[in-house]
This record gives structure tokens, C-alpha cells and sequence, in this order.
């Protein structure tokens, strides 16, 4: 072996073993990372709101869904209970909104916690086969559920409006005066709504899956009798899951009734619209912060582009391929393969425990 081949490999053994740049919690850095990602959030959010109807109507639908799907991710994607049937907790909540406001006259704005409401009561008793059931069994039983909505809204013709559907009035859905917006920016007044309150649901999930339960509901997910041999109680965790999971449904179909006016069942409440958000979980990301929002992305955006390349079931099927593609590329969805390509440049781990006042060292 020659001087420069000794000199050499040293150099090169050093290269290859060169990991990723480690930031820890709480860090400068990384505190440098979470105030650069807020402050892009925040001009993406002000470029939306300067954009034309259309296109700001289209931010708008993604906000709506993304908050469904997050609804979706409690159950599916933390605990584990697949569930094909969310479309009637979206269509619940969007027809607790138009009840309200068309029969009632309640403010549209108070019709949002009225519909969380109902759809939390309504998710819990819907949760209890969950105790015995799971799998592609409890799918069956959302399935149902799913599928009986439009015939139950049908049955109520009185109250609902049936098959022909339930109008809400430009005028019932005029923005608040303190809002400062008038009836022609209603657009521009609904946008910020459902912005607002996707932050306030990715806020609140965020906090719920980071704490005690969050790590129990994972446990259950992963390993029902190694949860209930560590004490979490499987019953409750399931039911209040599924009754949490509705409600912020429920809210996402408070806001689509603002947003859409005119409520249909058999057109946007079928079993389609539980597979669409199912789909947009799946594609985004199940058991993530940020899934929810790219799969909402992926179902209002790759339809409406595909519709542009063919007209019918040729667009059907160019929408699958993509989905398709998604899939194959990213099979832990969109958030798990951008997370898998970061973790090879920069890696974030949890931060040194602060000592607690008062301890000394011995």
C-alpha cells in the first residue's frame, strides 16, 4: 500500500460515517426551525386570502376537508378503528348547520359548537361496537352508518327538506358585523373562518396525541392486551376516540354547509364522500400533525387538475393513477416519505430534562 493510499482512507472512512446534523428540543435551532415554518404558514395563508374566488374558494375546500380528515386521523390513524362511514358525521354537522340557521334562524356561527356537540354524542354511540368488534368488522358497522345517513335524512323530509335538499339563503349566511365584512366579501369571510378553525383543531390534536392519552391511544393501536396489561382502560379509550373523532368531523360539515349553501345528501354526503376522506388520510399521512392538511390538498386539487386532462371516467381514472402513484412513491403517505427524506439531512430529538429547583447534586 503506497503514502497516499494511507493518507487517503482515513479521510474517506471519516466521509461515509457522516450522519445527519442532530437538533435537540427546545434548542436554538431548533427554536430558529419552528419560527421560520410559522412564519411561511403565515404567508401562505395572507397569500391566500389575496387571491381571486375561485382559487380562494378551492383554499377554502381544503380547509374544510383537512379538518374532517384530522377528525378521521383521531380514530383511524391513532387508535386504530378504520372507519368508512365519516361521510355521515360530515353530513351531520353540515345539517345541524342548516337546520339551524333555515328552520331556527341561529347564527351560523353558533350552529359550529351545536353540531360539535351532537356529532360527539352521536360518534360515542356509534363507538360502542368498537368494545367487542374491530377491524374490517367495525368497518362494516361505519359502513352502515355511512350508507343509512341519506335515507335518514330522506325520512325527516320535515325537518331536513328530504331528497330534494335544504337551501340556506345568501342572506342567512351574512358575515358578523363585528367582523367587518360585508355580504359581497362572504368568500373572503368564510376563508378566514375555516383557516382559524383548522388552526385551532390542529392545535388541539396536537395536544391531545402528545400527552398521557395520546401515547394511550398509540398503545391501544398497536397492542390492545399490552395496553390493558398496562392499565389503560381499552372501552373508554375506543368510545371517547370515536366521539372525539366525529365531533371535529362534524365541524368540518358545519363549515362546508357555510361554505357550499345548499345541502344535499345523496350528492355530497354518500358513502363516496367517507372513501374520499379516507383516501386523503391515507395519501397525506395516518398518525400525523401535518397528514390531514396535504391529503385535503390531494383531494380537492388532483380531482380538479386530472378534470382538466379528460372528462368522465377518463378522469376517474387519471385521478386513481396519481393516487396510485402516491402510494407506491410514499407508502407512509406524503408527511412519512418527507419526513424520511429530512431525517437524512437533519434529525430533531427530544431535549435534555431540566433539572428541577431546588435539587443539588451528591
Amino acid at each position: 500500500m503506497t503514502t497516499e493510499m494511507r493518507e487517503s482512507k482515513p479521510a474517506t472512512d471519516k466521509a461515509s460515517t457522516k450522519g445527519p446534523i442532530v437538533i435537540r428540543r427546545g434548542s436554538r435551532a431548533h427554536t430558529m426551525m419552528l419560527g421560520v415554518g410559522a412564519v411561511v404558514a403565515v404567508l401562505i395563508i395572507l397569500w391566500g386570502s389575496q387571491l381571486a374566488p375561485f382559487n380562494q374558494g378551492q383554499l377554502t375546500r381544503v380547509a374544510i376537508f383537512a379538518i374532517a380528515i384530522a377528525g378521521l386521523n383521531v380514530a383511524t390513524g391513532y387508535v386504530g378503528l378504520l372507519s368508512v362511514g365519516h361521510s355521515a358525521f360530515f353530513g351531520l354537522g353540515a345539517y345541524t348547520t342548516g337546520v339551524l340557521v333555515v328552520k331556527y334562524e341561529w347564527d351560523p356561527l353558533m350552529t359550529i359548537p351545536a353540531a360539535l356537540v351532537l356529532c360527539l354524542i352521536v360518534g360515542l354511540l356509534v363507538g360502542l361496537p368498537a368494545l367487542r368488534i374491530r377491524g374490517l368488522y367495525l368497518a362494516m358497522v361505519t359502513l352502515a352508518f355511512g350508507v343509512a345517513f341519506p335515507e335518514i335524512i330522506a325520512h325527516f323530509d320535515d325537518l331536513t327538506g328530504g331528497a330534494e335538499g335544504m337551501t340556506i339563503r345568501r342572506q342567512q349566511l351574512r358575515p358578523p358585523d363585528w367582523s367587518g365584512f360585508t355580504l359581497g366579501e362572504r368568500g373572503q369571510w368564510l376563508y378566514w373562518l375555516c383557516v382559524v378553525v383548522l388552526i385551532i383543531v390542529m392545535w388541539a390534536v396536537h395536544n391531545l396525541v402528545r400527552g398521557r392519552y395520546g401515547m394511550a391511544m398509540i398503545a391501544v393501536r398497536e397492542n390492545e392486551i399490552a395496553a390493558s396489561a398496562s392499565g389503560i382502560d381499552i372501552a373508554v379509550m375506543k368510545t371517547t376516540a370515536f366521539g372525539v373523532s366525529g365531533a371535529i368531523t362534524g365541524v368540518g360539515g358545519s363549515l362546508f354547509a357555510m361554505y357550499i349553501g345548499s345541502l344535499f345528501a345523496e350528492g355530497s354526503f354518500t358513502l363516496l364522500a367517507g372513501i374520499t376522506l379516507l383516501i386523503g388520510l391515507v395519501i397525506g399521512g395516518e398518525a400525523t400533525r401535518s397528514g390531514p392538511l396535504l391529503g385535503a390538498l390531494a383531494v380537492v386539487f388532483v380531482p380538479y387538475y386530472t378534470a382538466e386532462l379528460g372528462q368522465g371516467q377518463v378522469a376517474a381514472v387519471l385521478f386513481a393513477v396519481v393516487l396510485i402513484l402516491v402510494i407506491f412513491v410514499a407508502p407512509a403517505g406524503i408527511v412519512g416519505g418527507i419526513t424520511k427524506a429530512v431525517r437524512k439531512v437533519v434529525v430533531v430529538t427530544p431535549g435534555i430534562p431540566r433539572k428541577p429547583e431546588g435539587v443539588t447534586k451528591t
